[in-house]
């Protein structure tokens, strides 16, 4: 008897997590759903360039339709199912705090109970967020940190990843939370900060614009690692026979200017910071050009200065290790922005 294929639904599959563990998964021979919000564009850019676009079965889904949610599961009795979908950016958090708490949080108890009811075999992978531990209460940030979250997007992932505990100690569901640093590509939306640096410098190099970029806190530190790496942990932790939390991070550091140096020094600028605090510009000594300034309208209101996770249980327990360090991330996200803006698609 050979093994019978899994099929594995993943939400948020057009987001840049989902692209990357559905073409992870579909080289493990899996089945792969895709679940995805409808929109009045075509949101599937990722996945065609990571050319699964045809190999991926594409399902409507809503994280705060609880009838959408309980179908699904009756039709499919997923092996797997890997919640990526949110409203995942903090910014907006602030703007649309009901909505995002509705999306992140109550929306995840509305699969937590969809499972129960109709699918309690299938496994449950839930994309908690080091924004979870926001003003930190231990360096680095292990499994059992303290939770404080600075905004309304760590507050809604906060109810969902004690709601998967709740579930997975209450009902016995195989529910496992993988709270994960910053984890950036090529495929990273624009509206995250490393990936609007990349573009605008992409932009800037072949002369698409003579604007500064704009950024606000240039000294927020963050754990950056590749996408690529992370969603591998996300699949080890539901091939495990005892569902848990874990950390999975780089264990390294980074200031957001260092991020804009390294990205500047692969576009061939060599970055000089002049100034201070609002006031603050980058400039290429080659050409004495500013490239960046400081805009204080992008500041958080509360902001989260450090984090830095501790990847030691993943890298135990799971056998986990990332391959792409810190300056590689760099380097492949700005290279690749540079040939789309050359090809005209950034």
């Amino acid at each position: 008897m050979g093994n019978k294929q899994k099929t594995a639904l993943i939400s948020g599959i057009t987001g840049q997590d989902g692209g990357y563990l559905a073409k992870f998964l579909l080289e493990k021979g899996y089945r792969v759903v895709g679940l995805y919000r409808r929109a009045s564009t075509d949101t599937f850019g990722k996945l065609k360039e990571h050319g699964i676009f045809d190999k991926i079965e594409l399902r409507d889904f809503d994280l705060v339709e609880f009838s959408n949610i309980c179908r699904l599961f009756k039709k499919y009795q997923p092996d797997e199912f890997y919640n990526l979908a949110a409203q995942s950016f903090v910014g907006v958090s602030w703007e649309e705090p009901i909505y995002t708490t509705q999306a992140d949080g109550i929306g995840v108890l509305f699969i937590l109970e969809a499972i129960r009811e109709f699918s309690p075999k299938t496994r449950f992978y839930q994309a908690s967020t080091s924004e979870m531990f926001g003003k930190v209460q231990g360096v680095p940030q292990k499994e059992d940190t303290p939770f404080y979250p600075r905004s309304p997007y760590g507050v809604a992932k906060l109810m969902a990843h004690w709601m998967v505990v709740n579930y997975r100690e209450s009902f016995g569901l195989h529910a496992s939370s993988g709270i994960l640093f910053n984890h950036e590509s090529p495929m990273r939306g624009k509206e995250f900060v490393t990936r609007k640096i990349t573009s605008h410098f992409a932009q800037t190099l072949i002369g698409a614009t003579d604007k500064p970029l704009e950024l606000g806190n240039l000294n927020a530190k963050r754990d950056w690692g590749f996408a690529g790496d992370y969603v591998e942990a996300m699949w080890l932790m539901l091939q495990q026979e005892v569902s848990d939390t874990y950390v999975v991070a780089s264990g390294t550091t980074h200031m957001i200017r260092e991020f804009v140096e390294e990205a500047g020094k692969v576009c061939g600028f060599d970055i000089e910071w002049q100034g201070k605090d609002e006031k603050e510009t980058g400039v290429d000594k080659k050409t004495g050009k500013i490239v960046v300034k400081v805009n204080p309208e992008f500041y958080r209101p509360a902001e989260v200065e450090l984090l830095l996770g501790s990847p030691a249980k993943a890298e135990k327990v799971l056998g986990w290790k990332r391959k792409v360090d810190y300056k590689s991330l760099c380097k492949m996200m700005m290279e690749k922005d540079i040939e789309r803006a050359k090809q005209g698609i950034l």
